[in-house]
């Protein structure tokens, strides 16, 4: 009972402190409500992003969030075209490293997009300076060169590293969050204190957007896009105006993993994508292992969602499945290529070596702005750690494609895209999970034609639209779209802003 006490008073007094430092960021005197920070004016709007500091941050609040404020300041690097700000999203003793450009054609009109990479447990900083940043690393000594087709060509655009423990990420006492909707609603707040503190672009049309696990795209977007919805209904309750969300954009998304574990015999025995690139006898064993891999996943992964039987079922589907693609050295982010280094050290992309690189200069970090406290900390593109929280948790197994048909039926567009040469998060999947999605324009989008979509004259890949859904390929294109395909996949999301079918 005593050991109990002292625990609970143990806990109790960290919190506090946690408490105490949250206040002392926003400069609000111990002891206060939210109410009365917003009597002290800390709460107010800004307004305009231009009275930002290079070199000192400013503090953002809300007060329906009192947990929450965001650090941000400006930082000149990447685009010299545009305004460019860094940051954190601070709850209590948790932070979020966020990352935001501004338009190249008008900033004061455009959409604003979101961006998150997937894992789960990989930087945004991969999409910023591999994909559809403003820059690009092409190598560490030489810093950052200037990036054409980058989506803020014509929208304002976010790059955040989250959950905690990604990137730039961390927090004071080693909290972290293990499954997409504890993360949700830290990146919901985050997303109204910007809104209300930048008036100018209050009420413009909001994009989410991430690619591969999203759990980048395929889980996290659906979520976090579900949560800014649901939060909108607070938000006007307080008088305040809610986020105009008007779609979600999913790039090689892990959406539903049942799906594109069956998937993948498609894509190693067939000419789904490329010519089959195992051996006969190999895709034999694995057509006749797949009926027992997709029973086992159905019966413990979903009706029972329960992780020692799901565990045993993955791990039979990881042997017969999974494994025999991975000998074959190929890259599983695009299968017409083989893997470059180490998939665990490259993710058989060298270039994200010279990224994490680039982001342990002194001199980089100082100008985004990173925190004091991962000074002896080097850059990783992925975090293992938050990988391993979040597959505890089995979050990849939660059902995420009713989150993407809740969305449609109130009117948020939905775009899944997908580069056809990825194998791990592919389009034979990803194209079954939005024929099958349950929801009221099924039927309409089952019988929508599939048809060639075009950029200057030439095949980009298939399409199929119908009720605000739209199903994307993009041919010769990996896992990151962006990166392979830079041309198509800008007049691909030009095309989806301005309200223009693919």
């Amino acid at each position: 009972m005593l050991v109990r006490t002292l625990l609970a008073y143990a806990l109790a007094t960290i919190f506090g402190l946690v408490r105490a430092r949250h206040q002392e960021y926003l400069g609000i005197p111990l002891g206060s409500t939210a109410s009365q920070a917003y009597d002290y004016g800390l709460f107010r709007p800004l307004e305009d992003l231009s009275v930002l500091s290079e070199t000192e941050f400013t503090r953002l609040a809300h007060p329906a969030f009192p947990r929450h404020s965001v650090r941000i300041k400006k930082s000149s690097f990447c685009d010299e075209t545009v305004k460019a700000y860094t940051g954190y999203i601070d709850i209590e003793a948790r932070h979020l490293f966020f990352y935001f450009f501004e338009s190249r054609s008008d900033p004061d009109k455009d959409d604003v997009i979101f961006w998150t990479n997937g894992g789960p447990g990989c930087s945004s900083s991969l999409g910023l300076f591999m994909e559809l940043g403003p820059c690009r690393v092409a190598n560490a000594v030489n810093g950052t060169t200037f990036h054409p087709e980058s989506w803020n060509s014509n929208a304002n655009v976010f790059f955040v590293d989250q959950p905690i423990g990604v990137g730039f990420s961390y927090a004071d006492y080693g909290e972290h969050v293990s499954t997409t909707e504890e993360a949700a609603k830290d990146i919901a707040a985050f997303v109204s204190i910007f809104f209300e503190n930048f008036s100018k672009f209050k009420g413009r049309p909001f994009h989410m957007a991430g690619e591969s696990y999203g759990v980048g795209g395929g889980r996290y977007i659906p979520v976090f896009a579900a949560e800014v919805y649901d939060q909108n209904t607070k938000l006007v309750e307080a008088g305040m105006t809610p986020i105009n969300l008007a779609s979600i954009m999913i790039g090689n998304g892990l959406t539903d993993f049942y799906s594109m574990t069956e998937s993948y015999f498609d894509l190693v025995c067939s000419p789904a994508s490329v010519h089959p690139i195992l051996d006969i006898a190999s895709c034999v064993r694995m057509k006749q292992a797949l009926p027992r891999c997709m029973k086992m996943l159905k019966e413990s992964c979903v009706d029972l969602f329960d992780s020692m039987s799901c565990n045993a079922g993955v791990a039979f589907c990881e042997a017969e499945i999974i494994l025999p693609f991975y000998r074959t050295k190929k890259n599983p982010y695009d299968i017409s290529r083989d893997c470059e280094g180490e998939l665990s050290d490259t993710l058989c992309y060298p270039l994200t070596k010279q990224i994490s690189t680039y982001l342990d200069f002194p001199k980089v970090r100082s100008l985004l702005g990173v925190d004091r406290s991962l000074a002896h900390t080097n850059f990783s593109s992925c975090s293992s750690s938050v990988g391993s929280a979040f597959g505890l948790a089995m979050d990849e197994f939660r059902p995420t494609y009713h989150y993407v048909s809740a969305l449609l039926e109130r009117g948020v567009k939905a775009l899944i895209y997908v580069g056809v040469n990825d194998w791990i998060c592919n389009h034979v999947g990803n194209e079954r999970w939005t024929l099958a999605l349950e929801w009221s324009g099924k039927e309409a989008f089952g019988v929508a034609e599939k048809r060639e979509w075009v950029v200057h004259g030439k095949r980009a890949g298939m399409t199929r639209s119908a009720k605000g859904l739209t199903f994307a390929t993009i041919d010769g294109a990996g896992h990151m779209v962006p990166y392979d395909k830079p041309k198509e996949s800008l007049e691909m999301v030009n095309r989806w802003l301005s309200g223009k079918d693919l």
